[in-house]
């Protein structure tokens, strides 16, 4: 039993296996304190009294008008319940001096000090010696670990460090990069990474989650040769983050050449050091843009909207508060006036301070040095664009519209996928888009960026990840006012897959611009665009080509439109149906033909007509001569008038030509498409009726059955061709009947 007796001063003497048993008990409560996912009050209480020193390893990562305390993560200032989970930072750096990585005694003060500046509290280390060199490192932290193992020959060392508090691990990274990286020249690569179990609507909202693109392109992968932080902050109403990165697969570039004077052979050629660092934009830890493919993307955003309409005055943005879009926009010459309209401000001002190239006008004749501060543009800020068009065009409109009707309208906002309110007010606003259409002009167009690419597997649209992007076919689909609509993608836009963009059209013309041969549009980028002050083309990337290659969806549009429920019409002709019979003339042996040919002439040899009959039985869907039909020749409109007035003035040659378009130059039946399609084959000697009903020929595809092509079907924009121009037997044809058919 222990007892206790007094001593000489009249104190208490207490039996040692008490103080031992307390000594241990506290020991216990302080190490499972510390390796504990959540410190307590008192820990956070402490964590707060040093701030000071946190604040200046922030100082480093972020400019001067940045509040440190933004770098860290709202969800783990305010997650102080037992979720198992942390932070996880892996840092490898290179090239350092082999007598720091081989001395135990300036290691564990590197690592003290680490732990200190990070505002963490460390519990107790243990460090050991290796033979022959190198040395391992474990810290336990009140908040869980650090730890290092080095090789001194090497010059390496591999570091991590692991903490469940509330503190934001980013900043660490520099700090372990000054403490550790002792040497000339170092090469430092790290990564960070959240660990353990959280909630889905956790990982969903915290940016630097796996799902986040800023943890996908920067934090989590360790192999990316450089990365560094250049601007990290809130503004109010939405992250926004800027890192500059170096792949291990970059080498210079031509640019850079020029930049360094590289000459040939120069081995600086291969030095990844030489190449300028790709810069990246992200909000809300959502991947917005790329340097290197700021101009493929944003040339596929605005130009096939603005050559989508004949001449473009006044145009309209929603969103694009980089600058790279009014950058595209202003390249037009047919522009007089540009309404911005940006809900961030803050992000504009951020974008000129570390984006420049993006709202550089500079080489633009006639055009400020900054697009932003150009004479023709309107900033409106801080203003919600979908509010602003609601409360101007809408049937409750309570504002007046001061620049009359826009004649393209270009939205670069969210993407539809992403899962936060304001996708739907975007996306799924039926008065928005109400709203938006009436404030366009006779004929005009909007371009909607509306995210990643389908892919062939997907799921009917409606219920995938991709249902907020069908709402909004459905809803310009619905829209009386909508004319036509025209889905297309681009794969060098910077994203990891193809991103997609939509133009809606006001009035059936805008096809004809769309579907424009590509000299056509050569000769619009040429005659329409800006002049610049270097004499190279306004335009990079986009052209005639580019525009061609936009013009047919890929295939995985058609599939995933295609699994509509109801099936459109449509879908049933997606490709030839080759379990039915093909049929074929040969007009030079009889013996190789399905089909014999009579003519009628005169006297003078003129033949007055052509009929046509079946040599054998041709069953009811079986194609009809699609040899010839395959050799039809695309004319437009405006090549047939051309021809027309070459014979009225009298131009040998051009009046029979006008005669043989009159009787076989067939128009496209897609509305405003301005195409016709004039056949040279055998179908030419097809004699033609009034009355569909006498016909046992017709079109391989028939009319959609609401007497119309619809606005939106990539299935009509891949196949529009082949629904034109095969033939198929409407009944079943007995051997010696004619073939007749419907001039449609």
């Amino acid at each position: 039993m222990a007892t206790t007796a007094s001593n000489h001063d009249g104190g208490c003497a207490v039996d040692i296996r008490v103080f031992l048993l307390t000594l241990v008990l506290s020991i216990f409560a302080a190490f499972f304190a510390g390796v504990s996912c959540v410190p307590p009050l008192f820990v956070v209480a402490s964590l707060s009294s040093l701030a000071d020193k946190t604040n200046d390893v922030s100082r480093k990562l972020v400019p001067p008008s940045a509040s440190p305390s933004d770098l860290s993560s709202s969800n783990f200032l305010s997650s102080l319940d037992h979720s198992p989970s942390g932070q996880h930072v892996l840092v490898d750096i290179q090239g350092i001096e082999a007598a720091f990585l081989d001395s135990e005694e300036r290691l564990a003060a590197a690592m003290v000090q680490t732990v200190e500046e990070a505002g963490l509290t460390m519990l107790s280390y243990h460090c050991h010696k290796l033979d022959p060199a190198g040395i391992s490192c474990v810290g336990v932290l009140l908040e869980s670990h650090i730890s290092f193992h080095t090789w001194p020959e090497e010059g390496v060392i591999t570091l991590d460090l692991f903490t469940c508090g509330a503190n934001p691990l980013l900043p660490v990274i520099p700090v372990i990069e000054r403490l550790f990286g002792i040497g000339e020249t170092i090469n430092t690569r790290w990564a960070h990474e959240l660990r353990g179990f959280r909630s889905m609507e956790e990982k969903k909202k915290n940016y630097l989650d796996s799902f986040s693109d800023l943890s996908l392109w920067i934090l989590s992968p360790i192999e990316i040769h450089k990365k560094q932080m250049i601007y990290s902050n809130l503004t109010r109403y939405q992250r926004v983050d800027i890192w500059d990165l170096t792949e291990p697969e970059n080498e210079p570039t031509y640019y850079d050449g020029l930049k360094h004077n590289l000459k040939d052979g120069d081995p600086r050629w291969k030095d990844r050091d030489y190449y300028t660092p790709d810069r990246a934009l992200f909000l809300d830890g959502v991947l917005q843009s790329l340097y290197s493919h700021a101009s493929d993307y944003h040339e596929a955003l605005v130009h096939p909207a603005m050559f989508a309409h004949p001449s473009p005055v006044h145009v309209g943005i929603i969103g694009g508060g980089e600058g790279a879009t009014l950058r595209e926009v202003l390249k037009h010459k047919t522009v007089d006036h540009v309404t911005m309209i940006e809900i961030d401000s803050e992000l504009i001002q951020i974008a000129r301070d570390y984006l420049p190239e993006m709202s550089d006008c500079g080489n633009l004749v006639g055009r400020a040095e900054n697009c932003f501060d150009d004479e023709i543009v309107e900033m409106i800020v801080n203003e919600n664009g979908v509010q602003w068009f609601v409360d101007r065009y809408s049937p409750g409109a309570t504002k007046t519209a001061h620049h009359g009707a826009f004649d393209v309208i270009i939205i670069d906002a969210l993407d539809p996928e992403d899962d936060v309110p304001f996708t739907t007010d975007l996306y799924v606003d039926d008065v928005f888009v109400s709203s938006i259409m009436k404030s366009l002009s006779y004929d005009g167009v909007i371009m909607i960026q509306i995210g990643t690419a389908p892919e062939l597997l997907d799921p009917k649209a409606d219920i995938g990840i991709y249902q907020i992007r069908e709402k909004l076919l459905n809803l310009f689909e619905d829209h009386p006012d909508v004319a036509a609509m025209h889905v297309y993608e681009e794969p060098r836009s910077g994203y990891l897959e193809p991103h997609a963009f939509m133009v809606v059209c006001k009035h059936v013309s805008c096809r004809s611009r769309w579907y424009a041969r590509s000299d056509a549009i050569d000769y619009e980028i040429f005659d329409r665009t800006i002049k610049t002050k270097s004499g190279e083309g306004a335009l990079k990337y986009f052209d005639g080509i580019t525009q061609h290659s936009y013009q047919s969806p890929p295939m995985s549009w058609e599939a995933v439109y295609c699994r509509r429920e109801p099936t459109p019409s449509e879908c049933a002709y997606r490709s030839l149906d080759f379990t039915k019979d093909t049929y074929e003339i040969d007009l030079k042996d009889e013996s190789k033909s399905s089909f014999k040919v009579e003519l009628a002439a005169t006297d003078a040899g003129v033949v007055t007509r052509s009929s046509v009959f079946a040599a054998i039985d041709i069953p009811k869907g079986s194609f009809i001569m699609p040899g010839d039909s395959a050799k039809s020749l695309t004319v437009s409109v405006q090549n047939i008038e051309d021809i027309k007035k070459r014979a009225e003035n009298g131009v040998a040659g051009f009046e029979d030509f006008v005669g043989y378009l009159e009787n076989h130059a067939n128009p496209a039946r897609t509305e405003g498409s301005d195409i016709s399609f004039v056949e040279v084959g055998g179908t030419t000697l097809i004699r033609v009726v009034d009355e569909e009903s006498d016909a046992n020929v017709g079109r391989w595809a028939p009319a959609h059955p609401s007497g119309k092509r619809p606005a939106y079907s990539p299935v009509y924009d891949r196949h529009r061709v082949s629904f034109d121009v095969f033939l198929v037997a409407t009944q079943d044809i007995q051997a010696g009947a004619e073939l007749l058919r419907f001039h449609s």
